[in-house]
């Protein structure tokens, strides 16, 4: 939902650092494996509890997250990349939530459980309204910048990178925590679901 609004403020910053890597050689599949290698970390980190290098983590590999596309739009973008970009993504979003479940099984695994079966209706919903899309010639006009055609929701990346740093700092609230973003993706894929019904029904 505010996917958007957060990409207007953080583009300028995102383009600076783009040139510097483009001046080192650095390319955006480099920097995408990069990202997910250091998001990685925060999985193990929070089977133990550790929160601080966690949110450290975290926040470093969206960051590179986003400078992926930055590089890439620069150079052209290509299907590899997206597929690289997107497919790890969804494999760092879900091994949060696994380290969280790790970190407490006795309080956090049943909220993780259900956070993890919501994540599955948003993916899901998201991929498979993007691959229709991409055989139908459709594109977002107002998103350009994405790999694959973006269909929003409540739940999307900032709304899920906020999730993160909220059950970080606050990792005692993670089952509520938890909870409530499940029913923000479980809304999106109703949502999902009927906009993306009805929009192919033609």
């Amino acid at each position: 939902m505010l996917d958007r609004w957060t990409t207007q403020w953080i583009a300028p910053p995102l383009k600076h650092l783009a040139h510097r890597a483009q001046a080192l050689g650095i390319s955006a599949d480099t920097v995408t494996v990069t990202g997910f290698g250091i998001g990685m970390t925060a999985v193990p980190a929070l089977a133990f509890q550790q929160y601080h290098y966690a949110l450290f983590a975290i926040v470093v590999s969206r960051i590179l997250d986003g400078l992926d596309g930055t590089i890439a739009r620069m150079n052209g973008p290509t299907d590899r990349g997206g597929f690289l970009d997107i497919t790890l993504d969804f494999i760092f979003y879900a091994a949060i939530v696994f380290g969280f479940a790790m970190a407490d099984p006795q309080h956090n695994a049943l909220p993780a459980a259900c956070l993890l079966a919501c994540f599955m209706g948003t993916g899901s919903s998201f991929l498979a309204f993007a691959a229709v899309a991409k055989n139908r010639g459709l594109e977002r006009i107002d998103l350009p910048h994405k790999s694959l055609y973006y269909v929003g929701g409540l739940a999307e990346g900032t709304e899920t990178i906020a999730f993160f740093i909220a059950i970080c700092v606050w990792p005692e609230h993670f089952p509520i925590l938890a909870y409530g973003f499940a029913i923000l993706c479980a809304v999106t894929t109703m949502t999902r679901l009927y906009g993306g019904y009805r929009a192919l029904s033609d």
